[in-house]
């Protein structure tokens, strides 16, 4: 007998929680807003662009009038505006349920952060560490809250290289090399945060989520403008809507039968779309010298330390 498909409507009741989405007024962010408003939850968009999360807000408060959301300013290529994000977040919010690192960029040319990162790896990986790090106080003090980190299929061709992980200078860079190495980094971090919370028996978990192959702007960079209208047509037939494409990690976020260090992707073949299902991630992504490596490189890098 076939299990039945978690779908939208298996979110439960979130009133009372208290969620923060990166990266929430486009694409899967936007969707995953959505979902959490519609089922009761106080929803924090943090979004580079104050304007586009207030364009999404009203977009979101149109399909719902109901739903309580908030726009807060976060750049996470940027460590001071984080601080800056997280000061203010605990100013006004004495609860985190869930922390959805969400916001990501790829594939995009070689360039550097406001801190002198790599983009992809100092966007995708170590923003969300400072980020999360600096929002442990709240997650430590929550019962039973969650951080929930999006990774991809991408990170099956991810490779760690501990003496030049931020490709400096160029060097060794290539936009899928460096997507891949920041993607099996979110699921590094994922299980070393696992580790963190029970070996300090916090009442917290971690866990990983990737959409497939989903319809969002994350696509802008991986081929020309002219070769990608040409492919679209073949595109759309390979991929899955963002509204679908964000269940995973809505999944991961919300059911009660989700453990800690645990992964989640589409259900179909090769994980490129369907219904959300627990599945497996490489055997590097487990390498745990590696995760306690990247966690020490990664609090050297942004000067954030997570402590019990």
């Amino acid at each position: 007998m076939k299990s039945i498909n978690w779908t939208i409507e298996s979110i439960p009741d979130l009133t009372g929680k208290t969620v923060l989405v990166t990266g929430g007024n486009s694409g899967l962010g936007f969707e995953a807003v959505k979902a959490f408003g519609q089922n009761g939850a106080f929803v924090v968009m943090a979004c580079r662009s104050l304007a586009k999360g207030e364009e999404a807000k009203k977009q979101l408060i149109e399909l719902n009038p109901t739903a309580s959301i908030s726009v807060m300013e976060l750049d996470l290529t940027d460590l001071k505006s984080i601080h800056c994000f997280v000061n203010q977040f605990k100013e006004n919010h004495s609860r985190l349920d869930i922390l959805l690192n969400n916001a990501g960029i790829m594939m995009v040319p070689y360039g550097l952060t406001k801190d002198g990162f790599e983009n992809q790896i100092g966007t995708n990986h170590l923003g969300h560490f400072a980020l999360t790090g600096q929002l442990l106080e709240l997650l430590k003090t929550t019962p039973n809250s969650r951080v929930v980190n999006v990774s991809s299929m991408a990170h099956k061709s991810g490779v760690m290289d501990m003496d030049n992980l931020l490709y400096e200078n160029g060097k060794d860079y290539s936009p899928m090399k460096a997507y891949g190495r920041s993607k099996l980094s979110n699921l590094l971090f994922t299980y070393e945060l696992q580790r963190f919370f029970e070996k300090n028996k916090i009442d917290s978990i971690a866990v990983a989520a990737h959409p497939g192959v989903s319809d969002t702007n994350l696509f802008n960079h991986a081929a020309p403008k002219w070769l990608m209208n040409l492919l679209r047509p073949l595109f759309l037939f390979m991929i899955q809507p963002a509204s679908m494409g964000v269940l995973p990690e809505i999944r991961a976020a919300v059911d009660a039968d989700v453990k800690g260090g645990q992964y989640y992707g589409p259900d179909g073949k090769r994980e490129m779309k369907g219904y959300p299902v627990l599945v497996e991630s490489t055997e590097a992504s487990h390498n745990e010298n590696d995760a306690h490596k990247l966690w020490e490189l990664s609090e050297k890098l942004t000067g954030v330390s997570f402590t019990a």
